[in-house]
């Protein structure tokens, strides 16, 4: 089906070129989201009138979107989840649970904005891309953390799953080496 985009679609074109898509895609996305019109005649005659005003909306919401992006870029969200040993979370992190975050901390951002290929499965910080326009995206910090004070020591650059191994592994020989030590002198009181 061929289509005229009413907005630039990433990987798909600019606004008002007419562009050849699956019939899925424009019935299912592109049409009922006021993306794109059916090209015919009459839908392109219509859309060369409304040109104008199609192109200050979108430079109207790009402005807007600019201005959200200024304060939003860089800002680093830190979510707690339970997470095994090895550090591989007992859930995921999605990219609703970012727009949530998100909101929480004030910025209008819903779920189809964040950029997430997969979602997050594992302890660390992750640098997930937000597309607030199809012109504008800038890149949000996620510090996905046990607790706070895991998420402070991995802001600075720790690897919090090895540093938990060691503190184990000192904690099991100090342990083990006081077993010992009772053990010598149990066998010092025998004889």
């Amino acid at each position: 089906m061929e289509v005229i985009l009413l907005e630039r679609i990433p990987r798909l074109g600019q606004m008002g070129e007419t562009v050849r898509v699956k019939d899925g895609y424009a019935r299912n996305f592109l049409l009922p989201q006021g993306k794109a019109l059916r090209a015919n005649e009459a839908n392109k005659a219509r859309f060369e009138s409304q040109r104008a005003q199609l192109e200050a909306r979108n430079l109207e919401r790009k402005s807007e979107a600019e201005s959200v992006a200024g304060k939003l870029d860089g800002v680093a969200i830190v979510l707690i989840r339970q997470a095994g040993e090895s550090g591989q979370l007992y859930g995921s992190v999605s990219s609703r649970d970012i727009a949530d975050a998100l909101t929480a901390e004030g910025f209008s951002v819903n779920r189809n904005q964040v950029d997430l290929n997969q979602p997050i499965k594992a302890l660390g910080v992750t640098e997930v891309p937000v597309r607030l326009h199809p012109e504008v995206e800038v890149s949000v910090s996620i510090n996905v953390a046990r607790s706070k004070d895991e998420a402070e020591r991995q802001a600075r650059g720790e690897d919090v799953t090895e540093t938990q191994r060691e503190e184990e592994r000192a904690a099991n020989e100090e342990f083990f080496e006081g077993v010992a030590a009772g053990q010598e002198e149990q066998e010092g009181e025998e004889d």
